[in-house]
Parts: C-alpha cells; sequence; structure tokens
C-alpha cells in the first residue's frame, strides 16, 4: 500500500501545477455532481452557517468548495516534491504579512495558525521560510500515509511533532528559542481538550491548546491562509493577529476569539473553506444532531 502511495504522489508531482489544479477540480466537479457524503454536508454546513444566503449561494459556494477540495487533494504531493525554492517563486504579494515579521522580531516565537482554507499544504510548507518551524501534527488514519506524509511534510525543514504531552514539550522548546509554531485551529480536539465555542453562530467544539500555549509567555499569534490563485499562478497569504481576548484566563472567551479569527478569514474567501468536514458532529448535551 506504501509504495502506491508513493507512486500516486510521484505521478501528480510530475504534473505542471495548471495541470494538477485541472485534474482535482475535476475530482472536485465529480464529488458535486455525484450524491456525495462531502456535498451533502457542505451544504448542510453552509446552511448552518449563512442562513442570511439564498439556497442559490449555498450550492454555488458548495459547488467552488468542492472543486477547491480536489485541487487541495491532487496538489499536496506537487507542493511535497517541489523544493523550497520552486515553493517560494510560488508566494505573491499578500495582505498583513508583516504581522508575522513583527511577532517574530519581539523575540518570543509566535504561533503560525492556519485552518482548513487555501492551501494550508502550501501555507504549512512556505511558513518554514520565515524561520526555524515546529508543526503539531496528528497522524493519519491510514497507517500507510504515516512515513510518506511525515517525510514530505518536512521537506521544507519544518519539524513536526505529535498532539502529545512530547510534541507540547517540544512546542514549548521551540517558543522559548524564538521560533515558530504551526497549528490548525478547526479540527474537533479529541477528548476533553476543547470547549463548546460559537462558531458562525453554532457551538462547535473547539480547541483550548491554542490559547493556554499562547497565555504562557503572552506569545503573539498570527492567522493565516493562502489563497489559491486561478490557473495554476501560485498562492497568495492574508493574515491577520490575535485579538487580546485569546489570551484570556477563561477558556470559552478564548476559544471563541480562535473562532472569531478563522471565521474572519472565511469571509473572505469562502469558497476555498473546506465545508465538507462535519465541524458540528459533536453537540452540547441534549441538542439534536447536525448531520
Amino acid at each position: 500500500m506504501e509504495a502506491l502511495i508513493r507512486l500516486a504522489f510521484a505521478l501528480l508531482a510530475r504534473l505542471p501545477l495548471r495541470v494538477n489544479h485541472a485534474l482535482g477540480a475535476g475530482l472536485g466537479w465529480l464529488a458535486w455532481r455525484l450524491p456525495t457524503e462531502l456535498r451533502r454536508v457542505s451544504l448542510i454546513n453552509l446552511a448552518l452557517c449563512f442562513p442570511e444566503k439564498d439556497a442559490h449561494w449555498h450550492r454555488r459556494v458548495a459547488r467552488a468548495s468542492l472543486i477547491e477540495t480536489g485541487k487541495t487533494l491532487t496538489e499536496a504531493p506537487w507542493l511535497w516534491r517541489a523544493g523550497p525554492q520552486k515553493i517560494n517563486a510560488l508566494r505573491h504579494a499578500g495582505e498583513g504579512e508583516a504581522h508575522l515579521a513583527q511577532a517574530l522580531a519581539w523575540g518570543r516565537g509566535a504561533f503560525f495558525v492556519s485552518p482548513h482554507l487555501g492551501s494550508w499544504e502550501y501555507s504549512g510548507l512556505q511558513a518554514a521560510s520565515f524561520g526555524p518551524m515546529t508543526n503539531l501534527y496528528r497522524p493519519p488514519r491510514l497507517l500507510a500515509l504515516e512515513a510518506p506524509l511525515r517525510e514530505a511534510r518536512q521537506a521544507t525543514g519544518a519539524q513536526l511533532v505529535p498532539t502529545d504531552r512530547r510534541g507540547i514539550r517540544l512546542i514549548k522548546e521551540a517558543l522559548s528559542r524564538g521560533e515558530i509554531v504551526g497549528m490548525l485551529p478547526d479540527q474537533t480536539p479529541k477528548g476533553a481538550q476543547g470547549v463548546f465555542a460559537p462558531f458562525f453562530g453554532q457551538p462547535a467544539m473547539t480547541m483550548t491548546l491554542l490559547p493556554k500555549l499562547a497565555a504562557h509567555r503572552q506569545t503573539p499569534v498570527v492567522f493565516a491562509f493562502a489563497e489559491r490563485l486561478p490557473r495554476g499562478q501560485g498562492y497568495r497569504y492574508q493574515c491577520i493577529p490575535a485579538t487580546e481576548a485569546l489570551y484570556d484566563p477563561d477558556p470559552q472567551v478564548a476559544a471563541t476569539a480562535v473562532n472569531q479569527a478563522v471565521e474572519v478569514l472565511i469571509r473572505r474567501c469562502p469558497e476555498q473553506y473546506m465545508w465538507g468536514y462535519k465541524r458540528f458532529k459533536i453537540r452540547p448535551a441534549g441538542m439534536p444532531g447536525r448531520y
């Protein structure tokens, strides 16, 4: 299985990025045209998060989101094998990038927080060019993917650490050296590692790890995503700094600040968010399921 996965990665990596994205767009279009779970969940999530929009808007954004999700799938092996020079050449002038440079200049390290928006694989690889970087990493469910993914995501110099005590220790050490730590803020945390906080007006189980780690040394936090440009032209960062509420000792307040920052970025480019993820699968006691 691992050999087949590596072969598929190699074939996708050989395609020109524009062709690679066209292939991914085709896969996403099929996911929209067929009665897939991704299509069903995307429409549910958009109706929940944007009740003020009509059904036509929900369908248009869901279709675009699935097409972008297809590009995410096929572009990942291309990016993993591109190398730092080619990765950096794809970066176009963005908005708010100075926030990260300013955060690192303070010498307390910085969190680079990128949701499932745009190309999070690109941002995870390219951000390592800003300085030494450690990324919190949740191993894939398919064991055969573990080694290829780990090798690929460390290709530009970032260190991957697991979501356990050892990983937390390594993150703290990296911050003490003034380095960058990468995190995904919109995954449902496991066990009791989160609290319910509003996300587009809906209660969502939200991580508390980021606020806890950031509050310890008042570490700067920058939320960012790499917008995928059309026709394989490259990527453009959009970055915003965290608000003071993220450092609040009340985990509910801090988690709400995390979700609000993610919302701000999603509203800039809702078509490139992964709406097919079951963000509201875990519900508060007594509330009906959404899916």
